[in-house]
């Protein structure tokens, strides 16, 4: 590191006072590794709604689905109106729609209020324009006792941060060393904040800035992922100097025409000259504080990705490194040494990437998973697509669920699924023969008790008191039944008349 090499115990003290700052940093209430109970609430209402993805990952942490079922089971009236939200406000993508409930997450005061941090005229377009999921979630979160199950989770959110504290704390040290970044009392008046969250789609990095407020949502992920938190504790420390310095900066603008033609290069960096000199300074800092061969493989990569100017800083940070300003007044030395026909040359020889490298996060192995095939894997999907509330694609998978196979549990899964799809679509009639059927078809255990609870919840529909009791009892006596169908069965029962 180059640290190491320095030759006074001057650098050395201002270094051991830098690693204080940086813990006095993290100790301060805005400026911490931590849970958000407004990012537990949102995502769970998500979630409870079937609108979050990934439901059924392998890579989920076990509060998801406990969290999940929990609410679920109680049915609330709450999580039916916010079912019909979400799907009124559905995204193009899952990851749209998890970067929207995060940031909404994000810049409101949580429960009970869910009022938004900023004004209204501050607020991102696509947060103002769900500003009465507010009131939604206020619902929720009392009908759902969300303070409770917050309280009942925080062990499992210690343990997850806990995880995280190590490796956090640094690679902090480590950046803000190299960047000789002073911290004690803040840095330019800005604030970072690290959220682990554990009830969201698993291995997710959510970065955003608002303002002066820098956060990072880290999801449930099988290893820490402090790569990203490095980047993002990077931008930190450098986007203030990129936009101080941005006429320096942009007067090597001509040199985003190489990076307009990588494929592999995200649209918003070709649009902002600025964006790709911080990306590209932050790929040769990593460059710099990797080991051994790893530092030209980054290099590299990066180049090819179209980060056109990592190969020229880390050149250059070197320099860096064997004088004494900290990189705040260094800064502007490394814009005026772009040498426009060097990287001319550089870059005209380059071979961008078709795609961009993408981390593959490998799930904790399953013993004997089952690869599936056939009218398994039609059914699977056909589920998949009824989750997403995509109910015409579901009917057709279903549908053809039914032309693959003659065998009757195969067969019954499918009327299930068809008749959950008439139920949501208010065809209570088509909804009862289809349950029917699928009780006739001698289903599998699980989907036999819900078949009787959906009977259940139509015949009280129709203020038929009798039959619905009958058909939740006859839900309880399944042996097998899913504990969520048993909690519906019984409350069924109970219910007042």
């Amino acid at each position: 590191m180059w640290w190491c090499s320095v030759p006074t115990n001057r650098r050395a003290v201002s270094f051991l006072a830098l690693l204080l700052g940086v813990g006095q940093l993290f100790a301060q209430p805005q400026n911490q590794l931590d849970a958000s109970k407004s990012l537990f609430t949102v995502l769970a209402a998500l979630d409870a709604a079937d609108e979050s993805p990934d439901a059924n990952s392998p890579s989920n942490h076990p509060l998801r689905k406990a969290l999940r079922d929990n609410i679920q089971a109680r049915r609330l009236a709450s999580v039916r109106d916010l079912r019909e939200f979400f799907r009124q406000h559905r995204q193009e993508s899952s990851a749209a729609t998890m970067r929207l409930y995060i940031t909404f997450g994000l810049l409101t005061d949580g429960p009970p209020d869910f009022k938004p941090k900023m004004r209204a005229h501050e607020l991102p377009p696509d947060v103002a324009s769900i500003a009465e999921l507010g009131p939604l979630l206020r619902k929720f979160s009392d009908e759902a006792g969300m303070d409770a199950l917050w309280q009942q989770s925080q062990p499992a959110y210690e343990q997850a941060i806990a995880r995280y504290h190590e490796g956090i704390l640094k690679t902090v040290q480590e950046v803000t060393g190299y960047v000789r970044a002073p911290l004690s009392g803040g840095y330019m008046g800005r604030t970072f904040q690290i959220y682990v969250d554990i009830v969201g789609a698993p291995n997710q990095v959510h970065f955003a800035t608002f303002l002066d407020d820098y956060y990072l949502v880290l999801t449930h992920a099988a290893e820490p992922q402090i790569t990203e938190a490095r980047e993002a504790w990077l931008h930190f420390l450098l986007d203030p100097l990129a936009t101080k310095y941005a006429e320096k900066i942009n007067e090597k603008k001509a040199l985003a025409e190489f990076a307009a033609a990588a494929p592999a290069l995200a649209e918003h960096y070709k649009q902002d000259f600025l964006l790709l000199a911080t990306k590209s300074m932050i790929k040769a800092i990593e460059a710099r504080l990797a080991y051994g061969n790893a530092k030209q493989k980054i290099v590299d990569q990066a180049m090819a990705e179209g980060f056109i100017l990592t190969a020229h800083f880390f050149e250059q940070l070197p320099l860096y490194e064997k004088q004494e300003q900290a990189m705040r007044l260094y800064f502007p030395e490394l814009i005026t040494s772009i040498d426009m026909k060097r990287e001319d040359k550089r870059l005209e020889k380059i071979q961008f990437a078709s795609e961009r490298k993408v981390k593959v996060v490998a799930p904790p192995p399953l013993a004997s998973a089952p690869v599936l095939a056939g009218v398994d894997k039609t059914l699977d999907d056909a589920e998949e697509l009824y989750r997403k509330r995509d109910l015409d694609a579901a009917r057709g998978a279903f549908l053809k669920a039914l032309e693959e196979t003659g065998e009757k549990p195969a067969q019954a899964k499918a009327y299930y699924g068809l008749a959950r799809i008439a139920a949501l679509k208010r065809d209570p009639e088509l909804a009862e023969k289809l349950f029917t059927k699928t009780l006739e078809l001698g289903p599998e255990a699980p989907v036999k008790a819900w078949s009787l609870v959906y009977l259940a919840r139509l015949s009280e529909a129709a203020g038929e008191r009798e039959p619905a009791r009958k058909f939740y009892q006859e839900a309880l006596n399944v042996n097998g039944a899913s504990d969520a169908a048993r909690k519906a069965a019984e409350q069924g029962l109970t219910k007042k008349e």
